[in-house]
């Protein structure tokens, strides 16, 4: 009975400590020292209104915007809540048809280019948020004749303020935000009416 009563109060007294204490403590902390990043990392427009998050890749229809990698995630992808990759392997016929459609796609949307791998493959994630240099400059003249047709393409890219460099200087590649570079040409190159 003893032993009983004593495996009862350490369940209680550790549910209390680890259970409620604990991550009430870390939240608490987390909203005082890192309170964007404790909230998601959510971009807001100015009137308040949440656009999106910097973590998390969402879709971008129109032909003036980058685009985001394409999503496995969820049924429609980019579902933030079915978070994961296709699963797909090298060898599948699915992936190798789905791959081969994109890229055709893309070569006709800018002939003679060479098409980057982050433009038809999905991330691991499947919410991944960034694109690549390259692929950036693939997507430029696209977003050049959408926005600002009379300018040229370079001058429309503005992909240095939303250039991440490598995590800690060596680890992964340079990366930019797709939702901030989209809100970047917003502010500086409006879409045409």
């Amino acid at each position: 009975m003893k032993n009983l009563v004593t495996a009862i109060l350490m369940t209680i007294v550790t549910t209390i400590l680890l259970g409620l204490i604990y991550p009430l403590v870390v939240t608490g902390l987390a909203q005082v020292i890192f309170p964007s990043q404790a909230n998601g990392s959510l971009i807001r427009s100015g009137d308040g209104t949440v656009i999106g998050s910097s973590l998390i890749g969402q879709p971008f229809s129109s032909p003036g915007y980058f685009r985001s990698r394409p999503s496995a995630a969820g049924a429609n992808g980019y579902d933030a809540g079915a978070s994961s990759g296709s699963n797909l392997g090298p060898t599948s016929q699915k992936l190798i048809d789905r791959v081969k459609a994109d890229v055709e796609k893309l070569q006709a949307e800018n002939p003679g280019k060479t098409v980057p791998i982050d433009l038809v493959t999905t991330s691991g994630s499947g919410l991944d948020p960034h694109i690549s240099p390259p692929r950036l400059s693939f997507r430029v003249p696209r977003v050049a004749r959408e926005r600002a047709p009379d300018r040229g393409t370079t001058e429309t890219s503005r992909g240095e303020p939303t250039l991440q460099g490598r995590q800690f200087g060596f680890l992964g590649e340079a990366a930019v935000n797709v939702l901030e570079l989209n809100l970047d040409l917003d502010s500086f190159y409006p879409m045409r009416k």
